[in-house]
């Protein structure tokens, strides 16, 4: 399996405060990975990191290696306008531009330079079908995106990022704010598009986690204490800490 992805050393501080303690995980090409542990583990801080996210928040202090096909991602010379582009990302509360279902999905691509309107069309319809939004927005492309339910604008904001086609997508607990139909859509969503993308999703929803996951990595007070397959984490996890957790002893 190829690893498209890595974060090696990895330790975070806020101003003096050590907040990530140091350690290695990869990330598989065409893969689910979810990232679990209870609330203020890190998890979120950590998948920041991946596309430089942190870098907006005063007094973050960042080292360790990050790579991206094996381009460091922190290199001086990284385009991070570039980076964002290339791993893309999806928040816990839907958030839409607040324009048209169209100029949201196309917005990235006219900033790329993209003007032929046919081409930004075939994009358009193209990501909000691989984000199966497209049958339910297909008649309403000018109405405004926060018109729509919540699952709805969550999925147009899946079709945004996929616009650009990313190598990898973020996802920070993305179907938290949801109802139960929407998160299965977004969960059944997320299954298919891993054929074509590597998806790293933050979930608080174990159940979630083992549904849709290929690999999970479990978090705790600012370390990574077990990753692996789901199946065999979920199952028979090496660290007493994880099943302690898994099990509801705490978290």
């Amino acid at each position: 399996m190829t690893q498209i992805m890595t974060a090696e050393n990895v330790h975070l501080y806020y101003g003096k405060k050590e907040a990530l303690h140091g350690f290695d995980i990869g990330f598989d090409e065409n893969q689910i990975t979810a990232l679990i542990g209870p609330s203020g583990c890190g998890k979120s801080t950590f998948l920041r990191c991946l596309n430089r996210m942190n870098d907006l928040i005063e007094n973050v202090t960042i080292t360790g290696s990050f790579k991206l096909q094996g381009e460091d991602i922190y290199s001086p010379r990284m385009d991070v306008v570039k980076l964002r582009k290339e791993v893309g990302m999806v928040f816990q509360q839907p958030n839409p531009f607040p324009l048209s279902v169209y100029d949201n999905i196309a917005f990235g691509l006219k900033l790329k330079g993209i003007k032929d309107k046919q081409v930004i069309d075939q994009i358009v319809e193209e990501s909000l079908r691989k984000a199966a939004v497209w049958d339910e927005v297909k008649d309403n492309l000018k109405k405004d995106a926060l018109a729509f339910s919540g699952g709805q604008q969550q999925r147009i904001c899946i079709a945004r990022v996929l616009a650009v086609q990313p190598k990898v997508i973020l996802m920070d607990e993305p179907t938290s704010a949801l109802d139960p139909v929407s998160n299965a859509k977004i969960e059944d969503t997320l299954v298919e598009l891993k054929k074509d993308y590597t998806i790293i999703i933050v979930t608080h929803n174990m159940q979630q986690a083992s549904r849709i996951s290929d690999n999970t990595a479990f978090f705790l007070n600012g370390d990574l204490i077990e990753s692996g397959k789901t199946k065999e984490l979920f199952l028979t996890p090496k660290e007493k800490l994880t099943d302690d957790y898994l099990n509801g002893r705490f978290g």
